[in-house]
């Protein structure tokens, strides 16, 4: 079968995928040769011939799927699936896997560590030292805030653990599927999103993109909070609405927000202009560890499709029932 390698980098943290790919004689592979993110024309140019794609972020729409003639499935390096039409995808048959505990650490560390760069001010404090100003700020303790998780899964339950060191104020929690075993040992009080908008200090969002979550948070929302609240989103870009989440953080409606993922990425959007928002570059699960975790899972997942094996993480068939 012939494979086709769509995220980059790849195999560079460790060789394994690729020592596996290797050493497989019913396969050909290649790495996307554009070293970047592929843009939906490219990969429908791209995909042509192939009957496995290890995937990225990159646009999985209808048009491309038209064009995989030969495609069986899609293994994809994350877990968000905002970017694959899996309608589509199930209606030609096209299997979609992907490695849903892989990204969890370092998305859940990344969300902690916006949390106390917001509350402390750090990445302004940096720049204006840079820029020769020596001005101290005053911040706040996650133990004196109110902090509202939207989204208890993989990645929010993990959150909640980490806060545990940090004895906050009080958790405020909100999912579809409550697990109350989990907010009782994690001192958590599930509430509605609501009630979490209006009391929290720092809002922090941990849900997949879908139809259910698109545009979960707007400027009707944003009216609800605390002028003192912040918004972290290391989820998927759509959650939030980008204007609306400008106009607020530059009327000070809001105090501030980190945000990982965007609509549209790269991002070169007005946030930019922003002091009191705090931008990464969809890196939630850039961690050594994790990344070369992911890469491999996804590349097992490929090998047991062509040596005829059961696959282990096909995607759930709620996903396909939430998808956009």
């Amino acid at each position: 079968m012939n494979i086709l390698i769509t995220t980059v980098p790849f195999g560079k943290i460790n060789e394994r995928p690729l020592e596996l790919l290797k050493g497989n004689n019913q396969v050909r592979y290649i790495i996307n040769p554009l070293n970047r993110k592929l843009k939906e024309k490219e990969l429908k140019d791209m995909i042509q011939d192939f009957d496995i794609v290890i995937a990225g972020t990159e646009p999985i729409t209808k048009n491309v799927l038209e064009s995989a003639k030969n495609l069986k499935l899609i293994s994809r390096v994350g877990i968000g699936l905002d970017n694959v039409d899996l309608t589509y995808a199930k209606k030609k048959n096209i299997n979609v896997s992907y490695t849903p505990d892989a990204p969890t650490a370092a998305v859940s560390e990344l969300t902690i560590g916006h949390m106390i760069n917001l509350m402390r001010h750090l990445p302004l404090v940096d720049r204006e030292i840079r820029s020769g100003k020596w001005q101290r700020m005053y911040g706040e303790r996650l133990s004196s805030r109110t902090i509202g998780i939207i989204g208890t899964g993989r990645i929010g339950s993990r959150v909640l653990r980490h806060l545990q060191g940090f004895d906050p104020n009080e958790i405020l929690v909100n999912d579809l599927n409550p697990n109350y075993n989990l907010y009782n040992i994690t001192h958590s009080k599930h509430v509605e999103k609501d009630y979490i908008y209006r009391n929290a200090d720092i809002i922090s969002l941990h849900i997949p993109l879908t139809k259910l979550t698109k545009n979960l948070i707007t400027k009707d929302e944003i009216k609800k909070m605390k002028d003192t609240s912040v918004i972290i989103n290391t989820s998927r870009g759509g959650i939030v609405n980008e204007i609306d989440l400008y106009t607020a953080l530059k009327m000070k409606n809001i105090s501030g927000a980190a945000i990982d993922v965007f609509e549209s990425e790269p991002y070169s959007g007005n946030l930019i202009e922003l002091d009191n928002c705090l931008l990464s570059c969809h890196m939630g699960s850039m961690t050594k560890d994790c990344r070369a975790r992911m890469e491999l899972e996804a590349t097992e997942e490929a090998l047991r499709f062509v040596n005829g094996k059961k696959l282990q993480n096909r995607v759930p068939e709620e996903d396909y029932i939430n998808h956009n």
